[in-house]
């Protein structure tokens, strides 16, 4: 198999691999920051919090991904006036901030889930012992529900993560130059679909595996307090001696 075609678009395609790299980062970034205050209102008992983030949460777990692009991308062009009163017209008019701006609210709207599932989960009885000490409110948030509710959220925020990278792929039908964009753009002057897009999938998954190993060994930090210390399986007693 004559591999030229992809070790010449090889450049190209990286090129496309680091846009893809920095939507992502700037898309999980923003949305990880909206998701935490976000999930707490999830988590409210009080109507007038819960209710609005609920009916947020569910449109954009609701719909497609690629209709909310387009309705950012396309549908903004209809309220050109009001966004140019605020002065806002100039960025909705750059396909890269409407990509951002459609994945940062589709990742937070699926890791306020995530998070509202994890906070519930955290045990009751150490939430009763930090109030038992004296925390109430958001001390009580910060030293005991949420470093319990990241290490039982991780594993379904990896595949978050992993799913947002791949959704990344969607932004060049709004012609961004990302990974799968650039292989298209190839394999039209090409004609090498085969090749190009065997590559590009090669490189997703490179990614993916990144993706995976550092959430491993951020959750092996989280729950390092559960795992042996080498001094004291050192001093165990051995069965017969």
């Amino acid at each position: 198999m004559d591999l030229t075609i992809v070790w010449d678009s090889l450049p190209r395609l990286l090129e496309g691999t680091l846009l893809t790299i920095e939507i992502t980062v700037i898309s999980l970034a923003i949305g990880f920051c909206l998701a935490l205050p976000f999930s707490l209102m999830r988590v409210s008992r009080k109507p007038w919090l819960w209710m609005p983030v609920y009916g947020y949460v569910f449109y954009f777990r609701g719909t497609p991904l690629l209709v909310q692009i387009f309705l950012i991308y396309y549908g903004s062009g209809q309220f050109r006036p009001l966004l140019t009163d605020i002065g806002l017209w100039p960025l909705f008019r750059e396909a890269y901030f409407c990509a951002i701006l459609a994945l940062t609210l589709n990742t937070a709207a699926y890791t306020t889930e995530i998070f509202r599932g994890a906070i519930q989960a955290v045990p009751r009885g150490d939430i009763e012992a930090g109030r038992a000490v004296g925390m109430s409110g958001l001390l009580l948030y910060r030293r005991v529900i949420f470093p319990q509710a990241l290490r039982i959220g991780l594993p379904a925020y990896t595949n978050e993560v992993v799913f947002l990278l791949q959704a990344t792929s969607l932004v060049s039908i709004i012609t961004l130059m990302d990974l799968t964009g650039v292989a298209r753009i190839i394999v039209a002057r090409s004609f090498e679909p085969y090749k190009l897009y065997i590559a590009a999938g090669l490189i997703y998954l490179l990614l993916t595996y990144a993706i995976t190993l550092v959430s491993r060994r951020v959750e092996r930090h989280l729950m390092r307090h559960r795992q042996p210390r080498p001094e004291a399986a050192a001093t165990q007693v051995q069965p017969g001696t």
